[in-house]
């Protein structure tokens, strides 16, 4: 894979690479309006949304951070992007262009005051895996392998300017109105910003490797803060594949079963014991070893849920709430999924809207095991995103609703639920992490 010998730092730098991506995505709707003259409406767009996605990719691979990072969460919206786009921005989940062995060398120096050799007993600046913040570097000391973490030169200084400059993307495509929408890109920011802050990520690391390391078929690497710094995290390397290229040859079910188990027991035990998750549920943090045992990493992205949202969350997924009209609201307001200034339409249309959503996305937490691998099921989520996505009616309200807990809360449920049927894990106790 070509590597890369800078990336954009300054504001203007940054703006200007994002203006040329741009100015690219302007001509393919030109081309899509020449191609409507020749082909049908779906061939036109379906070949508008391959050549934006990959324009707007090539433009944010090479800014990485934050920008890459937006594409990143993108890619987990299955159920509202274009295949293109999932297809696409997935890549920079587990493979996007590695910086230089020279710029790594440059960067090491610059956060560490050292070179790699004068830590490590060998260290090969070649890349073995680049995403949206850093990138990992094999190395050893005292005869143990290790992986070690560099995140990319200029990625903490440019959060807030990147973010700026996405925001209207994201605002039209989540249906975001001007009102009351800071709270949403604040939290981005703030769980963004903790991201690039390894000294926090190698203390969360630790504290979730302790809490859950009795959860079977679940494994973690150990961390060496002697050899990590705010920029640099050193850890065991662990042998495995990435999940999904796991899942995409598996014919095992039992594995993929205990699997799934471990996953789903992870994430339980971390939401309803420790009251903090693991954020991030994408395939190229989690690895499976040759045993087929779960290893988890990268603990930058960690969500706490505080109780005045996790309370009524849950509650939610309790059928005799559900089904309790008068309650189902009151617990609409509570996250702030309704208002006091909607009007009687909006209060209408957004009840019923996520009535339809919960009593779908819930159905796990209303039996004692389910089928992850019940296609009908993630068919059912997806028409549901497509439709409300294309509804006209949603667009003439606003769509900021609910707390800004949502954000994360959301998105690791989706990405999870993802893994999940990815794996195509069946007969999964739903209620296990009690027992643990």
């Amino acid at each position: 894979m070509k590597t890369i010998d800078s990336i954009p730092v300054s504001k203007i730098q940054r703006a200007s690479k994002l203006v040329s991506t741009g100015a690219k995505v302007g001509v393919n709707y030109l081309k899509y309006y020449g191609d409507k003259l020749t082909k049908t409406e779906d061939e036109a767009r379906s070949k508008l949304n391959e050549n934006n996605a990959e324009d707007i990719y090539d433009g944010l691979k090479q800014l990485k951070g934050s920008a890459l990072k937006v594409a990143q969460m993108l890619s987990m919206e299955k159920s509202i992007m274009p295949q293109a786009y999932v297809e696409k921005f997935s890549l920079s989940q587990f493979s996007v262009p590695p910086l230089s062995a020279p710029l790594v060398l440059k960067t090491f120096k610059n956060y560490f005051g050292k070179l790699p050799n004068e830590l490590y007993d060998s260290f090969n600046a070649t890349s073995v895996n680049a995403a949206s913040i850093g990138q990992v570097h094999i190395a050893e000391k005292d005869g143990k392998k290790l992986a070690v973490k560099i995140q990319y030169p200029g990625v903490a200084q440019s959060i807030a300017s990147d973010l700026a400059l996405v925001k209207p993307i994201a605002m039209k495509m989540f249906n975001i109105k001007g009102k009351n929408s800071d709270k949403y890109f604040k939290e981005v920011e703030g769980k963004l910003i903790e991201e690039t802050n390894y000294v926090l990520e190698m203390k969360q690391s630790k504290e979730v490797a302790s809490a859950c390391a009795h959860i079977s078929n679940l494994l973690f690497p150990q961390y060496y803060e002697e050899l990590s710094s705010e920029r640099i995290i050193t850890m065991d390397y662990m042998h495995g594949e990435h999940l999904s290229e796991f899942a995409a040859y598996n014919t095992n079910q039992d594995t993929a079963n205990k699997l799934g188990q471990a996953l789903w027991d992870f994430y339980m035990f971390q939401i309803h014991n420790l009251k903090k998750v693991h954020a991030d549920p994408h395939p190229g943090n989690f690895l499976v070893s040759k045993k087929g045992e779960l290893i988890a990493l990268d603990f930058g992205c960690m969500k706490t849920i505080p109780n005045d949202f996790y309370k009524p969350y849950f509650e939610l997924a309790e059928p005799k709430n559900l089904s309790n009209a008068s309650y189902f609201k009151s617990k609409l307001y509570e996250l702030e999924i309704l208002r006091e200034d909607d009007s009687k339409e909006e209060l209408a249309f957004f009840t019923e809207m996520f009535h339809e959503l919960l009593s779908l996305f819930t159905q796990p937490f209303q039996v004692e095991t389910f089928d992850f691998s019940d296609s009908d099921f993630f068919g059912k989520i997806a028409e549901l995103g497509q439709r409300y996505s294309k509804s006209t009616e949603l667009r003439k309200m606003n769509g900021n609703r609910g707390s800004k807990h949502f954000i994360y809360m959301n998105r690791t449920f989706f990405g999870l639920y993802n893994l999940m049927f990815d794996l195509k894990a069946k007969d999964i106790k739903i209620n296990n992490f009690k027992n643990l």
